[in-house]
């Protein structure tokens, strides 16, 4: 049993560095966390390595654990948390995971790479945190309060507040477990999902006005430049949760959100019923999951504009 064979490779060693992709979200941050802190519990030296996080996040118990840079320069284990593939994760930080003695993942996007030694993936999990969740219970790895509040804050992000579809029973058994340990949900929901700095507002009205709807309504398009970034000031996260607003309006299947990055546009879609969005960022190098994917076009906003939208039609009934 993998779980079994990673537990005997965690007693054997001291160090770990925990990654995950670039532009973190509730998921990825919440599980670093979450295994950051059972790792120190069981004594060992742990430490999250994040280029930039939003600030939202900074409730999370072990937030002090998260550097920008390596306090090693090799490290025993390295773990990879919510990434399909090792070139989701910033460039800068490949060294960590490539010069670690063991490589171990934890993931639930499709189409995984497995490319650790040793990876716990489950594509029915609605979020990394969940596996977590049920992988620290398999190994007895007590599950505190604050590891709790983690590993809630990932899969409540994941789920979108516990509305998208992919939930389990599992994941309400662990909210109701979490709320007798005496973690807060409430905050928990509130800091993580609903509370936005003035820039990340300003953002959302710039992406509202730019609303375009394609295909009688079910196709929703909004985009963000640099020139926006600049000129508003943005900080990391401001871009979350923008493919929402599409997405909640009522006859959209598909709701399409770009923002401008050095070269090309990242594009982020979101579907509603029966679009398998992840098929159609495969075709432009990315992936996700069925209702939730994104991917890098590299070209002028015109041509991203009007090949995602294209090909977007080509999924609708």
């Amino acid at each position: 049993m993998t779980l079994d064979e990673i537990l005997v490779e965690i007693q054997n060693a001291q160090n770990f560095v925990i990654l995950s992709h670039e532009s973190p979200d509730g998921d990825a941050i919440g599980s670093s966390l979450g295994m950051c802190l059972a790792l120190k519990n069981m004594g060992k030296n742990a430490e999250v390595i994040m280029k930039e996080y939003p600030a939202n996040f900074n409730f999370l118990p072990g937030i002090e654990n998260i550097k920008t840079e390596g306090s090693l320069e090799e490290y025993d284990v390295a773990i990879v948390v919510d990434c399909p593939e090792l070139k989701r994760v910033t460039s800068s930080l490949h060294k960590y995971f490539e010069d670690a003695k063991v490589k171990i993942e934890f993931d639930h996007h499709g189409k995984n790479a497995m490319f650790a030694d040793y990876n716990i993936v489950d594509q029915v999990s609605p979020a990394c945190a969940q596996i977590l969740v049920s992988s620290f219970e398999y190994l007895n790895i007590d599950i505190t309060k604050d590891i709790a509040t983690c590993l809630l804050t990932g899969i409540i992000t994941d789920t979108g507040g516990f509305k998208n579809s992919g939930i389990t029973t599992e994941t309400f058994e662990f909210a109701g477990w979490a709320l007798s340990k005496g973690v807060n949900l409430s905050n928990v929901y509130r800091q993580s999902m609903m509370i936005i700095t003035p820039t990340k507002f300003e953002m959302q009205k710039i992406a509202m006005d730019r609303l375009e709807f394609f295909e009688a309504g079910k196709i929703a398009f909004t985009y963000i430049t640099k020139e926006d970034d600049e000129k508003v000031g943005i900080e990391p996260g401001d871009h979350d949760g923008i493919v929402e607003i599409g997405r909640n309006i009522k006859g959209v299947e598909v709701s399409i959100f770009i923002h401008e990055k050095e070269n090309g546009f990242k594009a982020s879609l979101r579907s509603n019923d029966y679009v398998d969005v992840s098929e159609i960022c495969m075709l432009f190098g990315g992936g996700g999951h069925i209702k939730a994917a994104g991917a890098t076009i590299n070209m002028s906003l015109e041509d991203a504009k009007k090949a995602i939208i294209q090909e977007t039609i080509k999924h609708l009934n």
